[in-house]
């Protein structure tokens, strides 16, 4: 078990009934028979080899009742998720005063946050039509019924007497818990075994290129992504989270090769819809979605909730090119200027988040050059799981005070000041 796994960090992974009730779960996790096709497991697109995302670069994954039918979104990972706080409309910075310009929706699960447990999220794909596609209830009850864990299964949640598969909305409740112990308990859901938590840990260090890219990751005036990745130590002792949970529309390019985007009428909206529909009427929040962990984002393969980038420098050039090159990642209008953020409507496009990194220097350049991105991206390769401390390489720092090498800018802590 990882050395972060201590206070909050233990609670989280502690079973939640039942060592028994994982254990059905991560046998329900790797079947194929919770799907329609009986070709879609859990694990096909959060498959434990890629931290829990998919194995392949596709935008969106395929289910539905044939396996054939395409996605509408980008499957995240399913990694680090017990941190997640639940969803809350309204989240005031205190740092101004709680004014309301600072409210910002935060927490929940899925891109638009929807739900608050790992259970009601594993609710979504059993039922929906572009994944595991299950007519009904009784449908997926009968598909349980005939698996190699039905026995586990049926003595865990029968009571004497009784047969829990007779019961079909029992079952789903019951393998959406299980789903979700599993989750909780095991620790390859939450590993923290990066060379980032290594160095946290005062058992690694990083390299010069590695730290000039942490300097630009937290710069204000560079990066800027701590502001919404925050990377820090908590006052509790709780190793970073690497996302602040809340909710941001970035203007993402439209992806056309999206069967769903072939409707030049349909838009995917995130919090006001249309998977989400409390939150229709708040325009304000139209092109939101959930700031994602950056977690092993150095192996993912496709990004955002569209999927509509492919590698890790595409999105970092535009982050820092959206608002100074425009027209190479927007199509043109038929007089030649750029559609800029061609995946909302016009009404919704002063939503669209205009700080640091996107705003550009007074010059009107990019926060960050080739060289700087490469840095950055360096460092965002620490965040990788898996990492081994090699055994000629001592411990020479304490957690809190992590030198930074003289030529970086002064830094020296590693954890939250407060």
């Amino acid at each position: 078990m990882s050395t972060w796994a201590q206070g909050d960090v233990a609670a989280a992974r502690a079973p939640a009934n039942g060592d028994a009730l994982a254990a059905i779960g991560r046998q329900a996790f790797f079947d194929k028979r919770l799907s329609a096709s009986g070709k879609l497991a859990c694990a096909s697109c959060h498959d434990p080899r890629h931290a829990f995302a998919p194995a392949n670069a596709l935008s969106v994954q395929y289910g539905g009742a044939d396996n054939r039918r395409q996605g509408t979104r980008a499957t995240p990972s399913l990694l680090y998720l017990q941190a997640t706080i639940p969803f809350v409309e309204r989240r005031f910075d205190d740092d101004d005063g709680g004014g309301a310009d600072d409210a910002t929706p935060t927490g929940g699960l899925t891109w638009d946050g929807r739900v608050d447990t790992l259970h009601d999220q594993a609710l979504i794909p059993l039922f929906n039509e572009h994944e595991m596609a299950n007519r009904d209830a009784a449908a997926l009850s009968a598909s349980i019924a005939k698996s190699a864990w039905a026995g586990a299964f049926r003595a865990a949640f029968s009571a004497p007497g009784d047969d829990v598969f007779e019961r079909p909305e029992d079952v789903v409740r019951d393998l959406t818990l299980a789903l979700e112990a599993y989750q909780h308990s095991a620790p390859e859901f939450q590993p923290f075994s990066s060379k980032y938590d290594a160095v946290l840990l005062g058992k690694a260090t990083l390299s010069r290129r590695e730290w000039r890219g942490l300097a630009l990751f937290d710069d204000p005036e560079k990066g800027n992504c701590a502001s919404c990745h925050p990377n820090t130590i908590s006052p509790r002792g709780a190793p970073p989270s690497f996302t602040d949970f809340g909710h941001v529309a970035i203007g993402v390019p439209r992806n056309r090769q999206l069967a769903s985007n072939r409707d030049p009428a349909h838009f995917d909206l995130g919090l006001c819809g249309p998977d989400r529909t409390d939150l229709v009427r708040h325009s304000d929040f139209c092109g939101a979605f959930i700031t994602p962990t950056l977690r092993n984002v150095a192996t993912r393969r496709s990004f955002f909730h569209n999927g509509v980038f492919h590698s890790l420098r595409e999105v970092m050039a535009w982050y820092v090119q959206r608002d100074t090159q425009p027209a190479r990642w927007y199509p043109r209008n038929p007089d030649g200027s750029v559609r800029k953020f061609d995946d909302l409507p016009p009404q919704y496009r002063d939503n669209v988040d205009a700080e640091v990194p996107f705003k550009p220097t007074e010059t009107h350049r990019p926060r960050l050059n080739a060289r700087e991105i490469d840095d950055v991206i360096a460092y965002l390769k620490t965040l990788t799981d898996g990492y081994t401390v090699p055994k000629h390489q001592a411990a020479p720092h304490p957690v809190t005070a992590i030198p930074m090498p003289a030529a970086q800018p002064a830094q020296q802590s590693r954890r939250d000041p407060e």
